[in-house]
């Protein structure tokens, strides 16, 4: 009985360490990606000066669109999101299939990257603190970030060759 009330003691104390990491990362994604408005409001769409989107170019998601397909500039914040809290990578996900700006390889990269990267910038340091091991956090976070890469381009090219 005791092990399982330190336990259910040490995660809540877990869970509220993490909390502060994904309202940044989720807070600072939906800035970046949908702007904020001519009354410093923040927008629920895609605007001109959004990072997917920098000047009317694609500058950001350049890169990314021979390794994962995406078809829409603003996908690149589905993965991005995940790396504070993959629920609300969900919802960006589902908004994007909703507007038609995500086709079936955009939601299957989606869905490899971010269970990858769920939470990972947000989790990794509150655990790691909690296990006493810090100087884990590091190899962790790049152990993760080069699975979440390898395993968008992986069911990119997978969709490509098999769809």
């Amino acid at each position: 009985m005791s092990s399982s009330l330190d336990g259910g003691m040490n995660g809540v104390d877990m869970g509220i360490a993490i909390i502060p990491g994904v309202l940044v990362v989720c807070t600072m994604v939906m800035l970046l990606t949908n702007g904020v408005g001519p009354e410093g409001v923040y927008r629920r769409h895609l605007s001109r000066r959004s990072f997917p989107n920098l000047g009317g170019r694609e500058v950001v998601l350049h890169p990314f669109t021979p390794l994962f397909g995406f078809s829409d500039p603003a996908a690149i914040s589905v993965p991005i999101t995940a790396l504070g809290a993959a629920g609300a990578a969900v919802g960006i996900a589902n908004n994007l299939a909703e507007t038609g700006a995500a086709n079936g390889n955009d939601l299957a990269v989606f869905t490899a990257t971010c269970m990858c990267w769920s939470g990972y910038l947000s989790t990794h340091i509150a655990m790691m603190d909690t296990l006493g091991t810090k100087e884990a956090t590091g190899p962790a976070i790049l152990s993760h970030t080069i699975a979440g890469l390898l395993a968008g381009c992986a069911t990119h090219f997978i969709n490509m060759f098999v769809g």
